[in-house]
């Protein structure tokens, strides 16, 4: 998908990332933006975009499992909360990125994010 950014509100530069389609049945895509290494992940109604290796030992999330609000790392079986990126073991917790929709396009937000409630990241 080509990298042409917006600047929806604010001055942030959101990319397209991918469709609603793209992301498909498996409810996991990896896309590359700007050489960054995104893992996109749709769980009940909402996507999530994460940094894709995971901090602990660069090990794909994609590859991993999503269970119970969390992405299951294929490594060691870290558990990153999919609304803050927060190991509840851990120290480290895994980079976030903002979404946006539109339409049935998928914008990620390569400035990572703290959690914060109300984004919009809801599928209509």
């Amino acid at each position: 998908m080509a990298s042409e950014p917006i600047a929806p509100s604010g001055g942030d530069t959101w990319r397209p990332a991918a469709t609603i389609k793209e992301l498909g049945r498996r409810r996991k895509l990896r896309v590359e933006i700007d050489d960054t290494a995104i893992a996109l992940f749709a769980a009940g109604d909402r996507i999530y975009a994460f940094a894709d290796l995971c901090v602990h030992q660069d090990r794909s999330l994609v590859k991993g499992t999503i269970l119970h609000g969390r992405v299951i790392c294929p490594g060691h079986q870290w558990q990153f909360d999919l609304e803050t990126g927060y190991e509840a073991d851990q120290d480290l917790c895994q980079p976030t990125y903002d979404v946006r929709l539109d339409g049935d396009t998928i914008y990620v937000n390569l400035a990572a994010r703290a959690a914060a409630p109300g984004d919009q990241r809801k599928i209509s």
